[in-house]
């Protein structure tokens, strides 16, 4: 997976379809991940403790990495991400549309 933390990605499928946002966490183990503004979801809390309030919260819930694409700052379209050795023989991160580095 070339996605990293904070990469701008657009959901591609699902609900959320279209909305764009800031990955936040990956799970590598379960293919998920989180994404800020996107997939909220409602949880019902209990109030445990005296200044903690109960009530109907509301929190983001992680996405499949299948339902995400990476969206290139550059050219501001959603692409695939490739990888390009440079001369000094370390990776980089290229967007496949505008082959700029990431």
């Amino acid at each position: 997976m070339r996605i990293k933390k904070g990469d701008t990605v657009k959901v591609i499928a699902g609900k959320e379809k279209g909305k764009t946002g800031k990955v936040l966490r990956f799970d590598k183990a379960k293919q998920r991940m989180l994404v800020q503004g996107v997939n909220f979801v409602k949880k019902h809390a209990k109030q445990t403790k005296q200044d903690q309030p109960g009530g109907i919260l509301q929190k983001e819930s992680p996405l499949a990495v299948s339902n995400i694409m990476f969206s290139c700052p550059r050219c501001n379209k959603s692409s695939k991400l490739g990888a390009k050795i440079l001369n000094d023989g370390s990776k980089a991160r290229i967007c496949k549309k505008c082959q700029e580095m990431v």
